[in-house]
């Protein structure tokens, strides 16, 4: 007699909730600073650390040229009205909502983190992020990918240029020095790669996995050396626990006011649901991956701190976000979405303006000699089913 083996009770493992998406690079991201502070670069390693991020923000950006396709981007332009309204909030709106935070200094925020909180407000929006939201959500994700497109354009030009206004000393102002690393580290790689494009576009497309790796690769090598250079210099002295929070608490407004501003303000402006939901998305978004590398090259040894906003924001944007995506999609009143049949309700017909068809005849009815223009006849009782019961039956019984 052989004893059943026990059943294994399966193993719970921590995880965190479906609603709360905790970033798995973002984590990356921390142990780099926490790496940072534990082993900053200093001397002979410092010199070659901010060499090999150099060259890791030039390569950088020669693939989002090689990558990003200027033609799908310029097919996308008939819906112009939306690609206009996303532009405008990323670089107007989100720049003036920054330049109005200039008066919680210095009571809420340092001169240092409101530098970067306005640089916040400049970068481009992101693009991943942006199509996945607006598909769960059930959005107009062709627009959300040209929206994106779009803005990642823009600003390689326009972020470095509103920095240099807005930002004056902090950024570098617009020195010629200035401008000339901008271009030689922002423009000229990403002008290379859309121009070799033709060439290297196969390439790149079959190797996107190992790529993937490579651009997070190079953003942790900058945060390193950024964060390495504000640890040598002693400049986290001044983010003390309750400015740490102050911070948060003023990024939890500003993306609650943008995704407030994208959604009824797209409603005002007339586009329906689905562009409402690419709008939103895709107008309340920062890039971290195109931020981190203008920051090293905009704030030099000061990157540290202008960086630390942005990453804080894009884990805020995620986990908002999400949630907000899981609700669009369980809008019952979605019209770009026709209602799901259930069995009680018939499956509704693509042309509703086709008479319904008639039933099937009984094949009882149309049997061989049979009349079509008599009723069938009543179907024959089971003999396996009791007889109905009638009132005749019922006196005998009695």
């Amino acid at each position: 007699m052989t004893v059943p083996a026990p059943a294994r009770t399966p193993r719970r493992t921590l995880r965190p909730p479906s609603w709360l998406p905790v970033d798995g690079y973002v984590l990356a991201l921390l142990g780099t600073v926490a790496l940072a502070a534990l082993l900053p670069a200093s001397g002979t390693a410092a010199d070659a650390v901010e060499g090999a991020s150099t060259g890791a923000v030039a390569l950088l950006f020669f693939l989002y040229g090689a990558r990003l396709s200027t033609r799908e981007a310029l097919d996308g332009l008939r819906h112009w009205r939306l690609h206009l309204t996303v532009l405008g909030s990323t670089f107007l709106l989100f720049p003036l909502l920054g330049l109005a935070a200039r008066g919680l200094v210095p009571t809420v925020l340092t001169p240092q983190l409101y530098s970067g909180l306005l640089f916040l407000c400049l970068v481009p929006s992101t693009i991943q992020s942006s199509i996945a939201f607006t598909s769960i959500a059930r959005g107009n994700v062709p627009a959300a990918i040209c929206a994106g497109s779009f803005s990642s354009l823009a600003g390689i030009v326009l972020t470095p240029l509103l920095a240099a206004l807005l930002l004056g000393d902090s950024a570098g102002g617009l020195s010629a020095d200035g401008l000339l690393r901008i271009v030689l580290q922002l423009l000229v790689p990403f002008l290379a790669g859309q121009l070799l494009r033709r060439w290297v576009g196969g390439f790149l497309g079959r190797h996107r996995k190992v790529l993937g790796h490579v651009d997070r690769g190079s953003i942790l090598l900058v945060v390193y050396t950024a964060f390495s250079q504000g640890m040598v210099a002693g400049i986290w002295h001044l983010v003390t626990p309750a400015r740490f929070g102050l911070l948060l608490a003023v990024e939890a407004v500003l993306l609650a006011v943008m995704l407030a501003l994208t959604w009824y303000g797209a409603g005002r402006l007339g586009f329906d649901r689905a562009d409402r939901v690419a709008i939103q998305f895709a107008g309340s978004k920062k890039s971290l991956a195109a931020g981190l590398p203008m920051a090293s090259v905009l704030f030099g040894s000061q990157a540290a701190l202008a960086v630390l906003p942005l990453m804080l924001f894009h884990q805020m944007q995620l986990m908002v976000c999400a949630v907000i995506a899981r609700h669009r999609s369980r809008d019952a009143a979605d019209p770009a979405r026709p209602p799901e049949p259930t069995p009680a309700s018939p499956v509704p017909r693509a042309d509703d303006t086709e008479p319904p068809r008639p039933p099937k005849p009984d094949p009882a009815s149309t049997a061989p000699g049979a009349d079509p223009t008599q009723p069938p006849p009543p179907p024959k009782p089971d003999p396996a089913s009791p007889a109905p019961r009638t009132e005749a039956t019922a006196k005998s019984r009695a």
